[in-house]
């Protein structure tokens, strides 16, 4: 099948003679690279693709503070190029910083971005920074992206030297395997520069500007997944080198020694990984470069991911444990504690007082306590006496009497909560941005292996954006609701949950503290929340604000999140 794409690839760059170590250490977080002030890919040799011509030099003349759909805020310029600006913005309906593309209607790739950006959003994997909004509005073309605060360009972290032969590992798996995905659904990047990967705090690798950060340049390829392997191999090598392989410096690398070619990462740095050394120029040998093995080159990123997956697993390095310093006796001698000499003063011997005998040892503590220990004696004796005399009088008093006590009948049986069946529910979003509505079925169908969860969340485990997020129940009558038992798909520290009586199904106010239920925080996977006084109700809201943290997991991204997998109510 012929491959062709609406980007191009793009992996040297001749943006200066010096290293950029300093510029490598901002992000843009914009998906566009810029170097020296200017586009990191101006100057740069397309592989395998072209670039079409020049677009006009004017980019919309915007300001900080112009709002878009009354909603985005444009709060600064962080590229502006080839008649496009990025900015950093403020979705002040969410309350969350974005990232914004512009560029004018007429421009001659505006057609292009808008289909690129919106293919990108159709994909909905989480391993790639999500396009969010494809507009175009009053003479503008403008594409809302993530903006990811808490990750770091692989261009920063390489600046700071190599990756560990694991972090590279795991650079290399979780790229070819995104890109894998993507190619199936007919997406090619053809952007991976350093800048286009973010590494979040929790380790994972995303990937920004699918599709969109080529459709920008005008550039093209007949050829995207070897392009697009290409780029991984480059990422790979600098990884392991910090080294662009290539004889151009770029990202803020050194580039290879001039008319050299292309040398092996062992060569260029001594303690290479061999197996990733080797895995990089597989991925490097489609200009004529082979593997120092002779082992097939990869030319796809499908056939780069199997190949990942046949080396042997690297483990993460041994944590390093700290000594605690030695424990230092201190001595007391007249008011200071183990204070050393002075420097080049003799040291005087310091004399241990002799410590006291221990008390009431003398002939007068001996009889002291034979005196206490007799009056112990008679003080337990006279006691017993008092208390048995008075089992006596009672016991008496009891035999006096005639009336016979009135027999009582047995005590009632306490009755076990029976089960109450849910007749719908319904995701309750009171901002408007419902996690998963497609799926709130699933908490009550009585399969314990599906399951309604939410988003990944990246600050927690309080929920920061929003208030909370639920379901609300209809029990299809008012019922008296006793306990209710909840299967959750994530445990770990730590989700907090509550339970809320409410008026309908569509209650836009269900959070009321007055009819409040019940409530707990757990670690578990599962939780029983017992109503003290029994409430009756026909509609519950089920309200979590607190959530754990959770790795990657089919399509769902690592972060603080949650998942319902069974609900249950008696009364």
């Amino acid at each position: 099948m012929a491959e062709r794409s609406t980007a191009a690839v793009d992996v040297a760059d001749n943006s200066g003679d010096q290293p950029l170590a300093a510029d490598a250490a901002k992000a843009t977080a914009d998906g566009v690279d810029t170097q020296d002030g200017r586009a990191a890919d101006e100057p740069m040799p397309e592989k395998d693709g072209e670039r079409r011509s020049a677009a006009p030099a004017a980019a919309p003349e915007l300001h900080s503070g112009h709002k878009l759909a009354r909603r985005y805020r444009l709060e600064e310029c962080v590229t502006r190029l080839d008649g496009f600006s990025s900015w950093r913005a403020m979705d002040e309906k969410l309350r969350r910083a974005v990232g914004v593309h512009l560029l004018p209607a007429d421009h001659p790739r505006a057609r292009t971005v808008l289909a690129a950006a919106r293919s990108s959003a159709l994909l909905g994997d989480p391993r790639f920074v999500q396009v969010l909004d494809a507009v175009e509005e009053n003479d503008l073309v403008y594409v809302v992206h993530e903006w990811l605060p808490d990750a770091t360009e692989l261009t920063a972290v390489l600046a700071a030297g190599t990756l560990e032969p694991h972090e590279a590992y795991q650079l290399v798996s979780q790229v070819s395997q995104a890109m894998a995905a993507a190619h199936r659904e007919g997406l090619a990047h053809l952007r991976l520069t350093p800048s286009a990967i973010l590494r979040t705090s929790t380790g994972q690798y995303r990937i920004r500007g699918l599709a969109v950060n080529a459709a920008l340049r005008g550039i093209t390829s007949d050829t995207p997944q070897r392009a697009d392997t290409e780029a991984i191999g480059a990422l790979l090598y600098a990884a392991l080198t910090q080294r662009w392989p290539y004889e151009n410096d770029a990202y803020g690398l050194r580039g290879l020694p001039k008319g050299v070619g292309l040398l092996a990462p062992d060569q260029v740095r001594a303690g290479v990984h061999r197996g990733l050394g080797e895995l990089a120029m597989r991925a490097l040998a489609n200009d004529g470069a082979t593997a120092s093995r002779q082992e097939p080159a990869c030319t796809t990123p499908e056939e780069l991911a199997k190949a990942v997956a046949a080396m042997p697993r690297i483990k993460p390095p041994e944590p390093a444990f700290t000594a605690p310093p030695e424990y230092q006796h201190t001595t007391y001698q007249q008011g200071s504690y183990g204070r050393p000499a002075p420097v080049g003063m003799p040291t005087a011997p310091i004399s241990v007082p002799v410590p006291p005998p221990p008390p009431l040892q003398s002939r007068t503590g001996r009889a002291l306590k034979w005196g206490v220990a007799a009056l112990l004696i008679a003080a337990l004796g006279l006691g017993s006496w008092q208390l048995a005399d008075a089992l006596l009088d009672h016991g008496k008093q009891n035999n006096s009497e005639t009336t016979q006590p009135q027999q009582q009948g047995p005590a009632p049986e306490k009755k076990e909560p029976a089960p109450l069946s849910i007749r719908d529910a319904k995701e309750y979003a009171p901002d408007g941005v419902p996690q998963n509505t497609a799926d709130v079925d699933k908490t009550y169908d009585g399969d314990t292996s599906s399951y309604w969860r939410t988003k990944s969340f990246s600050d927690g485990p309080k929920i920061i954006i929003k208030p909370g997020v639920g379901i609300i129940y209809d029990l299809g009558s008012e019922q008296e609701v006793k306990e209710v038992s909840i299967g959750l798909r994530h445990p770990g520290d730590h989700t907090t949950l509550s339970l809320y009586a409410t008026d309908s199904l569509t209650a836009k106010d269900a959070v009321d503290p007055k009819k409040k239920i019940a409530g707990t925080s757990t670690k578990d996977s599962s939780v029983k929340l017992t109503v003290q006084k029994p409430v009756k109700t026909r509609y519950v809201l089920l309200w979590i604000t607190e959530m754990p943290y959770a790795g990657y997991d089919n399509y769902s991204g690592a972060g603080y999140k949650q998942g319902i997998t069974d609900v249950k109510f008696k009364g």
